[in-house]
C-alpha cells in the first residue's frame, strides 16, 4: 500500500467512514433506488438485479458527496431512522410515480385503438413484467421510451434527483392538500393525452364501423364480420401509426415542462 501523503489513499482510507455519513449515503441510495424502480427499463424484469443494483450504487455514491446534514438532526432510535427512511421512499415515489403517469397515458392510448381494432384478446407477454399487454400497447410504449431517453429524459430525472436534495432536507418530508390535488390533475390528464394521442386511429375505425353497418342494413346479405375485420385492422395501423407522430410531439411537450413540475413537486413536499 502507498501512503496518503505520495497522492494514493489505502483501502483502509477509502472504506473507512463514519457511522453518521453511512447514514447519510444509505437514505440517498433510498431515494434513488425507489425513483430507479419506478422508473421504465430500469424498474422491470429486463435489467438484471446486479445491474440495478450497480447504477443505484453509481448514483447514490455522485450524490452522496453532494448532500448536507446536521449529523445532530439523526434520531438516536431505530424507529426514528426508519421514519427517515420512509421519507425517502415518498419522496422517491412521487419523483418516480409523476414520470410513470406519462407512459401509462401513452399505453392506453394504444390500448384505446388496439380495443377497436378487434385485437382485444390478441395480447403478447411484455418482456418487463411478466405480463400479457395488447400489441400497440407495447408499440406505443416502446415508441415513447426511446423519444424519452434520445430527448435526454433520463438526463432531467438525475437533475431532479440531485436537485431535490437541495429543496428536501433528508428525512423530512411535508404531504399538504395541493400536493395531493397536483397528483388529481396528473391523473386526469391521462386520460385526456391518451384520447388526443389515439384520436386519429379511433375516429377513423368508428367511421369504418359507421360504414359497415350501414352496409349491412342495405346488404343484410354481405358477411359483415368476415368483411370488416381485415379493414379495420388496416385502417387502424395506418391511423395508428400517423398518433406515433403526435407521441413524439407530446413527449417533447413534456420534457419541456418536465423540470418546472418536478421544482412544483418538490416544492411542494418540502414546504413546511
Amino acid at each position: 500500500m502507498v501512503s496518503a501523503a505520495s497522492g494514493k489513499y489505502t483501502m483502509t482510507e477509502i472504506i473507512n467512514i463514519s457511522p453518521d455519513q453511512f447514514k447519510v449515503f444509505l437514505l440517498v441510495l433510498t431515494r434513488v433506488s425507489v425513483i430507479l424502480f419506478l422508473f421504465p427499463i430500469f424498474g422491470t424484469q429486463v435489467l438484471p438485479g446486479l445491474v440495478k443494483t450497480g447504477l443505484a450504487l453509481v448514483i447514490s455514491l455522485g450524490l452522496y458527496t453532494v448532500v448536507t446534514i446536521d449529523p445532530l438532526l439523526f434520531p438516536h432510535s431505530l424507529a426514528g431512522f426508519l421514519i427517515f427512511m420512509v421519507s425517502e421512499l415518498i419522496v422517491g415515489a412521487v419523483l418516480g410515480l409523476s414520470v410513470r403517469l406519462f407512459f401509462t397515458a401513452i399505453q392506453l392510448a394504444g390500448q384505446l385503438v388496439s380495443f377497436q381494432m378487434g385485437f382485444a384478446m390478441i395480447n403478447v407477454i411484455d418482456p418487463q413484467s411478466g405480463g400479457q399487454v395488447s400489441i400497440l400497447d407495447q408499440l406505443a410504449y416502446w415508441v415513447v421510451l426511446l423519444v424519452f431517453l434520445l430527448l435526454g429524459g433520463h438526463h432531467i430525472m438525475i437533475c431532479a434527483i440531485s436537485e431535490s436534495f437541495q429543496l428536501i432536507d433528508v428525512g423530512t418530508v411535508s404531504l399538504q392538500k395541493e400536493l395531493m390535488e397536483k397528483f388529481l390533475t396528473l391523473s386526469a390528464d391521462i386520460f385526456i393525452l391518451s384520447l388526443k394521442i389515439g384520436a386519429p386511429g379511433m375516429v377513423a375505425l368508428l367511421f369504418v364501423s359507421t360504414a359497415f353497418g350501414l352496409s349491412a342494413k342495405f346488404s343484410p346479405q354481405m358477411n359483415i364480420l368476415i368483411a370488416a375485420f381485415p379493414v379495420n385492422i388496416v385502417v387502424g395501423l395506418f391511423f395508428f401509426g400517423i398518433s406515433l407522430q403526435i407521441i413524439v410531439m407530446a413527449t417533447r411537450s413534456y420534457l419541456i415542462k418536465l423540470p418546472l413540475l418536478f421544482t412544483t413537486i418538490l416544492t411542494l413536499l418540502g414546504a413546511q
